[in-house]
């Protein structure tokens, strides 16, 4: 049975629940597949050979397969969500209901075998459940076989053809998948418009096409013999039809596209991959791509360095979907109008994703923030970078976003399932917004340079795998000394607010002042705080959270501008503070709560004090009479 996703999610953030290396198992899939597409009506036939291995430690006794082109359809669980949701994705809204049957998109499945015996299996919606003949124990691998075909529907979201850029085909989630099984138990989601979790392998791919096609995909491009040129059951390859083949290891998906048109254009990382562009030969957006390629290499070169370098041989950028979405060793996004700036940020954020769900194959489901949130951190910082822009925090459109969703009152815990969120804003600020700003304050939590030893160590230990949430931390942990269990179960947990106020001096003596500091929200957090004086001097402070236990030590602030001095540690129980500082009360002119926003401060308009205004006697204004009594 599968397991509540919401239930798998609250679990791993317990500390009980850490997935640590020692224990630690993920199955792993082989595919040979072979799809050859009729483009005169848009069908398809393949075959499928899977080799599967169970290293856990669970007898396997079903199977769940993917069938992710069945959403395409009318009365779908994707086209009803879109319809009955209060805001539904533009791209999507009631088009699927509105398709012709030549439109839609289709995936059947037959000749199911395990090692040879026929299978027992039953479609619904857009997953497939199979009883197998032998059960698969620990340890053990299978072959499972299948033959398969449909159509390609109009593209509405991410797959399909003839998208509205004018490419024939951006085929992603084509292929009947297995789902994922790990120690949550299995995990078939139907395929309701988010997003997607499977396991790492090797993958065969040949794909049969008109000679006049140019196709990019994922993996390396390797000669197509003779005997690959294997039609399926009972049809014949047609002599016009050209096959290539790609493979590619250490990837959880694959996705190809075609057109007659592309311009296929390649170079060479210098100590990264090869980077492949296709696109069609507009020229308006053509000098985008141009451009693209000289700003690729420093891409590639920030990333190696701050999260880890690039682990295949070559990612290709393919125009195709409905706007950008991510793929092992590939992406798929739009040329996206004029502006090159837009153009590189799509780019840079769908490049990230080959970090953060490329090589860390989270459940995108259970934890789309740990995705699209940690591409969306990296999309900043290496977009400052490529811009030039050199900000102190290039962070705060993720925070206009998050106190958007507050204020509009719609926020639910970072726990909550990519599909069921009330609301498609509540899900993109969460996954977006507040998965980036997890990030943002984890930096200034344990310090920069245990912030970015963290990052790199995620990589290391966790590339090719599944992480989540807490494998996270742990690290963070060991990197800064610190205890953390409290900042990932309040942030991803629960839906409380973050609110510090400075309210006023208190003289202590001669140079010696009390600032008065407040906790006005229900979530506790250390942050900095900025003392300006009249002599035009400033001093920073960082006041810890006593929750963390050890303090951090020669401490540099987010972004490494300013050295804070570390004061003694703040107890959440108490709902205020007061900061000793060596300054006289008189010459201190303002006082800011977190003055580089590195917080997640909903109300930014106590965070700042300065001395009420004291006027002097008008020396030129008449004198007034006063009546004597």
């Amino acid at each position: 049975m599968q397991k509540s996703v919401f239930w798998v999610a609250v679990c791993a953030l317990l500390p009980v629940a850490a997935q640590s290396q020692n224990g630690y198992w993920q199955n792993h899939v082989d595919y040979t597949l072979s799809v050859q597409v009729n483009p005169e009506n848009h069908t398809f036939s393949g075959w499928e050979r899977l080799k599967y291995t169970n290293n856990s430690p669970d007898t396997l006794r079903e199977v769940y397969y993917h069938l992710y082109f069945n959403a395409f359809q009318p009365e779908s669980m994707m086209d009803v969500r879109s319809r009955s949701i209060a805001d539904p994705d533009k791209r999507v809204t009631d088009r699927i209901s509105k398709l012709r049957p030549e439109e839609v998109g289709r995936q059947t499945v037959s000749n199911l075998k395990q090692n040879g015996v026929d299978l027992y299996f039953e479609t619904q919606n857009t997953v497939l459940r199979a009883v197998l003949a032998q059960p698969l124990l620990p340890g053990q691998t299978t072959e499972l076989t299948l033959d398969f075909d449909g159509q390609v529907p109009v593209q509405i979201r991410r797959s399909g053809r003839n998208n509205k850029e004018g490419v024939d085909y951006s085929m992603a989630q084509w292929y009947p998948k297995l789902a994922a099984y790990d120690r949550h138990g299995w995990h078939p989601d139907p395929y309701v418009g988010r997003e997607f979790y499977g396991d790492f392998g090797k993958f065969e791919v040949h794909i049969g096409l008109p000679a006049t096609y140019v196709v990019g995909a994922t993996g390396m491009e390797v000669p197509a013999l003779v005997n690959d040129l294997i039609p399926s059951k009972g049809r014949k390859a047609k002599k016009e039809v050209r096959w290539w083949r790609f493979e590619a290891e250490n990837v959880h998906d694959f996705v190809w596209a075609a057109d007659p048109e592309f311009v296929h254009k390649k170079i060479q990382i210098p100590n990264g991959p090869l980077l492949q562009f296709y696109h069609r030969p507009d020229a308006k957006s053509s000098r985008h791509w141009d451009r693209l390629a000289q700003d690729a290499p420093l891409f590639f070169a920030f990333m190696a360095e701050k999260f880890g370098p690039y682990a295949y041989p070559q990612f290709s950028v393919i125009q195709g979907g409905d706007g950008g979405m991510e793929y092992p060793m590939a992406t798929l996004m739009l040329a996206q109008g004029d502006e090159y700036e837009g153009f590189l940020g799509l780019f840079a954020h769908e490049t990230c994703h080959a970090w953060f769900h490329g090589m860390l194959g989270t459940n995108e489901q259970a934890y789309s923030w740990m995705d699209e949130g940690f591409a969306t951190f990296a999309e900043d910082e290496v977009m400052n970078v490529l811009t030039r822009k050199n900000e102190l925090n290039p962070h705060l459109g993720s925070l206009r976003g998050y106190l958007a969703l507050r204020k509009r009152g719609a926020q639910e815990p970072l726990t909550t399932p990519a599909d069921l969120y009330d609301v498609n804003f509540a899900y993109s600020i969460a996954s977006y917004s507040m998965g980036s700003l997890f990030l943002v304050q984890l930096r200034n939590i344990v310090g920069e340079d245990a912030f970015w030893a963290t990052m790199r160590a995620y990589y290391e230990n966790w590339k090719f795998k599944h992480p989540e949430p807490s494998d996270l931390i742990r690290l963070a942990e060991r990197k800064s000394g610190m205890e953390l269990d409290w900042y990932l179960a309040l942030w991803a947990g629960t839906t409380k607010g973050i609110d510090y106020a400075a309210e006023g001096v208190q003289r202590f003596g001669a140079g010696s002042t009390g600032i008065q500091l407040r906790r006005v929200g229900n979530f506790p957090m250390p942050f900095d705080v900025e003392v300006r004086t009249r002599s035009g001097a400033t001093y920073v402070y960082h006041v810890p959270l006593s929750l963390s236990q050890k303090q951090p030590e020669n401490r540099k602030s987010a972004g490494g501008r300013a050295v804070p001095t570390v004061v003694r540690a703040w107890d959440w129980t108490h709902p205020t503070y007061v900061l000793q500082v060596g300054i006289s009360s008189e010459e201190i002119t303002q006082v800011v709560v977190d003055p580089h926003q590195w917080m997640a401060d909903v109300e930014r308009k106590n965070n700042t004090w300065t001395p009420p205004v004291t006027h002097a006697p008008d020396e030129t204004a008449p004198a007034v009479e006063v009546a004597p009594k």
